[in-house]
C-alpha cells in the first residue's frame, strides 16, 4: 500500500485572459471550485493509476473538507485524514488562456498535520510526501517510514531549501527545475541531479514541463521525451506525475517504464480543468502510453530498450 501524507485544499479557479501581474486587476467571467491540495491531488492519481492508496492529512470540520472526502473515496483512496478546530485549506488558482497558471494558497488546517499523526505503518511499502504540510512533519515522517523499512517519495514542492536531515530519510526525490535549483544552486541538470543525490536519495527526478523529465538513478542518468498534446489547464500535472510514477513504482515496474506511464499522466492531466478532475484512470493511461511509445524517435526507442534490458 502507498500511504500519501499531505495537503488537502479547496480549488477556487478562474480562468483569465492573462496571468494578472503585480497589482493588475484581470477580469474573468466566472469561477469554480474543485478539490486539490498536492498530497489530495497525488493520492488520487496513486489511487487512480491502480495503486491501493491512503491519505492522511488535517481538514476543518466544515462544509469544504466534504468535497475532498468525496473526491477521495471515489477515487478509491482509503481516508486516514484527522480532523481540527481550523478551516479546511483553500487555493485561489488562476489560469491563462495558454493554459499556465497562478496559485495563492491558505494552509488552514493543513498546518495542524503533526508526527503524532502518521498512522499505522502496517501493510505500507511507500510512503509519497510534499511540503504544503509543516516541515517537521515531513521530516518525522520520513524517517519513521524509513525505520520501517518503508520506500520514501518526497515531491520537494512547493520550492524551499530543505536540511539533509530530511533528505538523508528519502529515497526517491522528485522536483521541476525551479525546486531543483533551489535545492542546490544553479547549474547543468546532470550536475544538479548529482549534487541533489549526493544529499541522500538514490534516485532524483526532475520535470522539464514541454521537454520531458532527466533522471539520476544511482549512476545511471535517465532522459525521456514529453507525450505531446494540447494544454489546456496545467494545474495537477504535477502531482499526477508523482502520483502515478509512486503507483509504477510500488508495483514493482523499472525506473522508465514507470517515467514513461508519469510522463504520460502528468500530459492527460493538461488537457482538463482543474486539479483532481483532471487526473486520469489507469486505462486512458495506458491506451496514451501506447500512442507515446509508437511516436518515439528510433534513439528513444533504442534507448528505452537497452535501459529496460540494463535493469531486467
Amino acid at each position: 500500500m502507498i500511504l500519501v501524507a499531505g495537503s488537502a485544499n479547496l480549488d477556487f479557479v478562474t480562468r483569465l485572459p492573462h496571468l494578472p501581474a503585480p497589482g493588475e486587476t484581470v477580469l474573468g467571467e466566472t469561477y469554480r471550485t474543485a478539490p486539490g491540495g498536492k498530497g489530495a491531488n497525488q493520492a488520487v492519481a496513486c489511487a487512480r493509476a491502480g495503486a491501493q492508496t491512503a491519505f492522511v492529512g488535517a481538514l476543518g470540520r466544515d462544509a469544504f473538507a466534504e468535497p475532498l472526502l468525496t473526491s477521495l473515496r471515489e477515487s478509491g483512496v482509503q481516508d486516514r485524514s484527522v480532523r481540527v478546530d481550523t478551516p479546511t485549506g483553500a487555493a485561489f488558482i488562476t489560469v491563462a488562456e495558454e493554459g499556465e497558471n497562478s496559485i495563492a494558497v491558505a494552509a488552514g488546517a493543513n498546518a495542524l498535520l503533526d508526527p503524532q499523526h502518521l498512522p499505522d505503518l502496517s501493510g505500507v511499502t511507500q510512503l509519497l510526501l510534499q511540503l504544503e504540510v509543516p516541515l517537521s512533519t515531513v521530516q518525522a515522517f520520513a524517517a519513521a517510514a524509513q525505520g520501517a523499512g518503508v520506500q520514501v517519495m518526497l515531491n520537494a514542492a512547493p520550492a524551499q531549501p530543505l536540511p539533509t536531515t530530511l533528505l538523508r530519510h528519502v529515497d526517491v526525490l522528485l522536483v521541476n527545475q525551479g525546486e531543483l535549483e533551489t535545492l542546490v544552486g544553479a547549474g547543468d541538470l546532470a550536475e544538479q541531479l548529482q549534487r541533489a543525490q549526493a544529499t541522500g536519495p538514490r534516485t532524483v527526478v526532475v520535470t522539464l514541463g514541454d521537454q520531458g523529465c532527466l533522471a539520476l538513478d544511482g549512476t545511471q542518468l535517465l532522459r525521456l521525451s514529453a507525450h505531446r498534446v494540447e494544454v489546456k489547464d496545467t494545474t495537477a500535472a504535477g502531482d499526477t506525475f508523482a502520483g502515478v510514477l509512486a503507483a509504477a513504482l510500488a508495483a514493482g515496474q523499472p525506473l522508465r517504464p514507470a517515467l514513461e506511464q508519469a510522463t504520460v499522466a502528468s500530459a492527460l492531466a493538461c488537457t482538463r480543468e482543474g486539479a483532481q478532475p483532471s487526473i486520469p484512470w489507469a486505462d486512458e493511461t495506458a491506451a496514451a502510453l501506447a500512442e507515446y511509445r509508437r511516436n518515439q524517435t528510433p534513439q528513444e526507442s533504442e534507448m528505452a530498450h537497452a535501459a529496460q534490458e540494463t535493469q531486467a
